[in-house]
């Protein structure tokens, strides 16, 4: 009789090592997303009106948020983005679009105004962005952040601002750096 009982113990393990570890701020937890899409190229601006395409690179974790002027939230969540790519930029891409306005100068400011470096931001001055909100990126929440996995698939989601450098964020872009 004690061998099932050791099987499912095994099974149990193998599934949990299977599934990303949770990590939430408030109420809010990373969501894992299926199917699993490929993450579009996107075409975007950087702060200053260059164009950019941004897509996942192959290999690379790349964390897509979505942030807003108006929003409370995102004025801790683009600081600590900010943080998380400094700390790790040779195995890290962190992609951070502006969703509520298109005026360059306002979103200087804003940035301007967190003193966030490190931190690749962008506008979605050709719609792509909302486009590909339409098809993957639900927005459910402000600010919002998507894990693109090391393969370039969307694999979940986490709405508000969650301490990425902190050891469950760590675990969880741990465990999809292990999933290559």
């Amino acid at each position: 009789m004690a061998a099932p009982a050791v099987l499912a113990s095994a099974h149990a393990i193998r599934a949990q090592e299977s599934w990303p570890p949770v990590f939430e701020v408030g109420r809010s937890q990373f969501t894992v997303v299926r199917p699993r899409a490929a993450m579009p190229q996107l075409r975007l601006q950087d702060p200053n009106g260059r164009d950019a395409v941004v897509t996942a690179k192959p290999g690379r974790i790349t964390l897509v948020n979505f942030w807003a002027t108006w929003c409370a939230a995102c004025r801790l969540d683009l600081p600590t983005l900010a943080r998380l790519a400094g700390s790790r930029p040779d195995r890290l891409d962190i992609v951070a679009i502006c969703t509520d306005t298109k005026d360059l100068r306002k979103i200087r400011a804003f940035v301007g105004g967190l003193a966030v470096q490190n931190l690749a931001c962008y506008v979605d001055a050709y719609g792509a962005a909302a486009q590909a909100s339409t098809e993957m990126f639900s927005i459910v929440g402000m600010p919002i952040t998507y894990l693109v996995g090391t393969s370039g698939h969307v694999e979940g989601y986490i709405a508000g601002a969650p301490e990425w450098l902190s050891p469950a964020g760590a675990r969880l872009l741990q465990f999809y750096r292990e999933q290559a």
